[in-house]
């Protein structure tokens, strides 16, 4: 019963949302002093499309996010959108995370920081830290999904997570950062919640799988996955930072067979 319990949730997944994490080396997050409920529906920046079109050349991805705890810069008055400067988070695998501060004057050097880190080259310095950092997709004007679902799912997370510390200050989940995020692709599969650095994506996720999402993650060391180590929430698994399209459904096929 267990096996044939387990191959149906491989299917499932197979079919529907394994493969659907679009493939990258490194995911790069730019705070904002706006959370995504406050995005146009299509949003970019000078600073964002400039870091694109260098990190798209060794499999980099940049995205907008926001959370209460991250340090974020004020954006600019109209028409000066191209001097403005964002905190950055970034994760790549296998060398987790590393933060930065990035302008139009410093994207060059930036950006080459970011892909020595992306390809392993020695010389960068990661950021030593236990915390699991989660994303969420928020942004309702781009599809209402994100904004009703994901905006369900992200309060979920910040009520468990206050019922867990006020019952345990020293509670594991002290060590979950929680942050909303702008369309990550899969409008369908909201809510979409990103895992870093353990690098993985999980779609199709509903306010009541965030204590099972929450105890699968704190279980797991805080690193980047290896490529061929378990889903985290096979059920809910769309794939895994590092690995291809093809890779990711090999190894849910792998580990279920």
């Amino acid at each position: 019963m267990l096996v044939r319990s387990l191959s149906t949730i491989a299917a499932r997944s197979t079919s529907e949302l394994v493969g659907t994490a679009p493939p990258h080396r490194c995911y790069i997050f730019l705070h904002t002093p706006q959370p995504p409920s406050e995005y146009p529906a299509k949003y970019a920046t000078p600073v964002q499309r400039a870091l694109l079109l260098r990190a798209t050349k060794w499999g980099g991805s940049v995205n907008f996010a926001w959370s209460e705890d991250q340090q974020s810069i004020c954006a600019r008055p109209p028409g000066e959108e191209d001097k403005q400067e964002y905190h950055l988070t970034a994760f790549a695998h296998p060398r987790g995370k590393l933060k930065a501060t990035v302008s139009m004057d410093n994207i060059e050097e930036v950006g080459e920081q970011l892909r020595m880190h992306a390809e392993g080259v020695s010389g960068t310095t990661s950021s030593i830290s236990d915390d699991v950092h989660l994303y969420v997709c928020t942004h309702g004007a781009r599809d209402c999904r994100c904004g009703d679902t994901g905006g369900a799912v992200a309060q979920a997370v910040r009520d468990e997570l206050r019922k867990r510390r006020h019952a345990d200050p020293s509670d594991p989940s002290t060590r979950i950062k929680l942050a909303e995020v702008a369309h990550v692709g899969g409008h369908k599969y909201a809510a979409n919640l990103l895992v870093y650095p353990h690098g993985e994506w999980l779609g199709e996720v509903g306010p009541e799988d965030v204590p099972e999402i929450l105890d699968a993650i704190l279980a797991l060391p805080t690193r980047p996955r290896n490529t061929n180590e378990l889903p985290i929430c096979p059920r809910h698994w769309r794939g895994r930072m590092g690995l291809s399209k093809d890779e990711q459904v090999q190894l849910l096929q792998r580990t279920y067979s």
